[in-house]
């Protein structure tokens, strides 16, 4: 169910193989191998007929390995920016901040630069800035065709693994945000979960 309609599964589809072992949704961990991004874990997730469709980025701060006012402020995720690309494009920085009153309670608040109250113009799709800028000749959103080569050289062996491989891809629900093996991979090595909650 996506949206309270009822959607068949992509194996359900008319004209697929029920068999197919096409991915619809992959979430990976990655890493830089240089001395900038060391010891830095990047998490990809993308995927067809999730709960929501969006585009962001999530950076979670390092918690501190002591606090000095209270336990919870060394929960993993609460100091973190998200970057919002679709739909309403939006930065936030999330952080946490005494609350006012007597104690030391923490609370989760967040600075929003909301590109739709700033900006009060028409708001122009992805794809027809795109097409837009391509028209225009202005190759800013483009990559070069070394980038696109750099590319293909790191996916290319993923997708012949999975190519050789004889397991089927894990199967999911539409209108979650995957398979639970996803969450599981991020719980487990980053101790922290998938930004879901955010609209």
């Amino acid at each position: 169910m996506i949206r309270g309609v009822q959607v068949p599964a992509y194996a359900a589809e008319p004209g697929v193989n029920p068999d197919s072992r096409t991915e619809t949704f992959v979430a990976l961990k990655v890493e830089i191998e240089n001395w900038r991004w060391a010891g830095v874990p990047f998490f990809l997730r993308t995927g067809k007929r999730l709960a929501d469709r969006v585009a962001e980025i999530v950076v979670n701060f390092c918690t501190v390995p002591h606090s000095a006012l209270v336990a919870n402020a060394l929960r993993a995720g609460a100091n973190r920016l998200v970057i919002r690309l679709q739909p309403n494009e939006t930065i936030r920085l999330y952080c946490l901040a005494k609350q006012p009153g007597e104690g030391m309670n923490l609370a989760s608040v967040h600075l929003d630069l909301a590109f739709d109250q700033f900006f009060k113009g028409a708001q122009v799709e992805v794809y027809q800035r795109l097409l837009l800028d391509v028209i225009n000749g202005r190759l800013a959103l483009f990559v070069r065709r070394d980038e696109q080569e750099a590319a293909w050289k790191w996916v290319e062996p993923i997708l012949n693994a999975w190519a050789s491989s004889t397991n089927k891809p894990k199967p999911y629900a539409a209108g979650t945000w995957g398979p639970a093996a996803s969450s599981a991979m991020l719980a487990l090595d980053a101790g922290t979960c998938w930004l879901e909650e955010e609209n």
